[in-house]
Order: C-alpha cells, then sequence, then structure tokens
C-alpha cells in the first residue's frame, strides 16, 4: 500500500521522515527503548503507520522492572494502546504473563515456543538386513513437527527455497540489516519475531555457534522411495544409503558436500530416525534445503526398486575394496555409507553390486564417515561427469 501523501513517521528514535513516494517504509527495531504510555504519542504513531502500511512497535510493559527485548508485532490500534496488553507472536494468540497459569521455559520468562506435536506415523522393519540404530542424540530432534535452525546460512536458506515454512524468528539487532529482506517477509506474512540477546540465542539454539539468528521451521518429511525414483532425470544420478550414519556434525557435512557435488538424495533405512537438528542444518551451511532425504522399505525391497531405476549399489569399506579412483564408476550410483564406529554390515556389503575403498597412507585406520563420503562424491563426479581418469 503507497504511502499517504505528506504522511509523516514517527520513528524509534523520535525523529521525523516523509516515507519514499509511492513506497512502503520498514521501520527497523531498535533495541533498549521503552515505549511510553502517552496516549497522544502512541496514536501518532498508529496513525502515521496505518497512513503507510508500516509495521508497529507494539510496547512491552513489564511490572517487573526488568528491561524488555525489542519485539515487533502486528498489532491493532486498540492493542497498542491498551496498557494490558503484552507483546505477542503475530499469529493471534497472548502468552501468558510472567507467574501467570502455566510453566514458561522461554528465555524471558514468558510464553515458551509452542511444543511440536510428535509424527504418529510408526516406522517400518527392515526385512533382512538391520540398519545400524541411529544414536538417540540424533533420534531426539527427528520427530517433531518443527525444528529450531540456527546459522546464518541455514536460516537464509530456508527463506530463499520454503519461506513459508518459518513459524519463528529470533536475532541480534547486529543481524538485523542482514536480514532485512526476511524481516519485511514476516510482517507481511504475520510471522512473529524478536530482537534479543546474544545470550538469549545460546539458550534458543542450545549452542554458543548461533550466528546472530535462530528460526523455527517446519520439518519437511522425506519422501518414500518410488516417489523420488519416479521424478529423477534420465542420466547420471548419485544418491547416498546412510546406513546408522547418525552423529548431527557428521550428517551436517555430508549434506553440506552433497549439495556441492549435486547429489539427488540422501536414503534413509527403514526404522531410521535420523532427522534434521539445528547442529546439522548449521554445519550443512544450507545445503540441508538442496538435497532431499528419502525414505527407504526394507532392504531387500529398496535394492530392488534401486536395480530396477538403473542404479548400482556399492558398499563402501575401510579395507578390502576396489580402489574408487581405478574401479569404473557407473552413471546411476549409490554409495551405502556405514555407521560412524562399525562401518558397514560385511553381509550387506556382500549383497551389494560394488565394494570400493579408499587408499591412504595408512598412517591412520581411516577416514571418519563425512571426509570419506566427500572422498568418494568427488570420485564420482570427475569420472562420471567431467570424464576424468
Amino acid at each position: 500500500m503507497p504511502a499517504a501523501r505528506g504522511a509523516q513517521i514517527l520513528l524509534a528514535s523520535g525523529s521525523r521522515r516523509r516515507p519514499p513516494a509511492g513506497g512502503t517504509t520498514f521501520n527497523m527495531p531498535q533495541r533498549g527503548r521503552v515505549y511510553g504510555p502517552s496516549r497522544q504519542w502512541l496514536t501518532i504513531v498508529v496513525t502515521a503507520c496505518a497512513a503507510a502500511a508500516l509495521p508497529v512497535l507494539q510496547p512491552d510493559r513489564r511490572a517487573d522492572g526488568e528491561r524488555p527485548e525489542t519485539a515487533v508485532a502486528h498489532c491493532t490500534q486498540h492493542e497498542l494502546l491498551d496498557p494490558t496488553m503484552t507483546q505477542h507472536d503475530g499469529r493471534g494468540g497472548r502468552p501468558p504473563r510472567d507467574g501467570g497459569s502455566g510453566p514458561s521455559h522461554n528465555p524471558w520468562g514468558r510464553a515458551a515456543p509452542r511444543t511440536p506435536a510428535p509424527c504418529s506415523a510408526a516406522p517400518r522393519a527392515a526385512a533382512q538386513h538391520t540398519p545400524a540404530a541411529t544414536p538417540p542424540a540424533a533420534a531426539a530432534n527427528s520427530n517433531a513437527r518443527e525444528v529450531r535452525l540456527y546459522g546464518i546460512n541455514a536460516v537464509q536458506a530456508v527463506f530463499q527455497a520454503r519461506p513459508q515454512a518459518l513459524r519463528k524468528l529470533y536475532l541480534s539487532e547486529a543481524r538485523i540489516p542482514q536480514f532485512k529482506a526476511l524481516l519485511a517477509w514476516c510482517v507481511t506474512q504475520r510471522i512473529g519475531y524478536r530482537v534479543v540477546e546474544e545470550a538469549d540465542l545460546s539458550k534458543l539454539a542450545a549452542s554458543a555457534h548461533h550466528e546472530g539468528v535462530v528460526a523455527e521451521v517446519l520439518r519437511v518429511a522425506p519422501q518414500p522411495l518410488q516417489e523420488w525414483l519416479a521424478a529423477l532425470p534420465q542420466g547420471p544420478v548419485l544418491a547416498l544409503w546412510l546406513d546408522g550414519v547418525g552423529n548431527p556434525h557428521n550428517f551436517g557435512a555430508i549434506l553440506r558436500s552433497s549439495a556441492h557435488f549435486g547429489v539427488a538424495g540422501l536414503l534413509l533405512p527403514a526404522g531410521s530416525t535420523l532427522g534434521l537438528s539445528g547442529a546439522a542444518a548449521r554445519v550443512a551451511e544450507g545445503g540441508a534445503e538442496a538435497v532431499p532425504l528419502v525414505q527407504l522399505p526394507d532392504t531387500a525391497t529398496a535394492m530392488t526398486q534401486l536395480r530396477q531405476a538403473g542404479f548400482a549399489i556399492a558398499a563402501t569399506l575401510v579395507d578390502g575394496g576396489q580402489d574408487v579412483f581405478a574401479a569404473a564408476l557407473p552413471q546411476r550410483l549409490v554409495y551405502v555409507m556405514g555407521a560412524e564406529s562399525d562401518g558397514m554390515d560385511r553381509a550387506f556389503a556382500r549383497d551389494c553390486d560394488l565394494q570400493l575403498s579408499i587408499r591412504g597412507s595408512g598412517k591412520v585406520e581411516s577416514l571418519n564417515v563425512a571426509s570419506a563420503t566427500a572422498v568418494f562424491q568427488a570420485a564420482w563426479h570427475a569420472r562420471v561427469l567431467t570424464g576424468e581418469h
């Protein structure tokens, strides 16, 4: 909506300026300013913002005298002028006050983020080969409907790939210019966001490596194998079968290298609880949005369906396999990557079409699964896609 001709906008600093002709002014939030109860002052803000279609900074009235966090919320004039109103999240509900009914685990003592609903679908059991169990740390983060991501590239990638999945945003004041487009989108879509302290972000992310931004987003469910196969293009395709990988940092590193080398999908065994976590998304540096997850049926069925689609299945072994840089690699290939500690099941490896290894100096036993995955991916990319030998 164009700004009204001649309208003056009262900024958080108290200065006035005219909005650009034919445009909308995005008024950036300012930390530390407590907006006073003056009805006259607030009426000016509401009137000016309504004329220019601007978001309104909602006052935070806290009885205990604690300095509030700055928040931008979407509110009506009645809500803004009513001194009993508190901040809300942009989705209609008003959280309880401090000390109100219901427990709060929010770092500011206010309404806690909604508890995600667990998935109801039970995982299917494998028929022959029993996949390695996913470690509890990875399993705990995989069943929720929403996931809390953090890190600049992780959050920006979600905004670019599927902005409708964003549910709430928290960021430091220093990140406001970098996320201006995302903040403006949140305003138009009525997505709640808050400008908070670094310490609060560390609590939200359960990590000090949040890079100044945390987002709650909807989780993407893995695709069924048949659906994924039907959508694949003809010609060269590389995929990974993660048989027991569970460490979130390894998973994130695999996502990152997979995005770099154009891997078409990460295949998860039947019964796997591996899913995207905040730590994995941060390590992936945006790669999590570029590589789909695929849910496999039981092992025998999955191998049959992959072979019918023209894929060869390659076991990756610490030793005893053919040198990956000397082997003839097929155009449509699935690497099976084993668990971090135990590697790949030997019986499963014998059932694969190829058995491959990475030759080394022998000064260490092996590469970790994330590093080994990147080497295998690079070998296929060089030999199949670029024709290097």
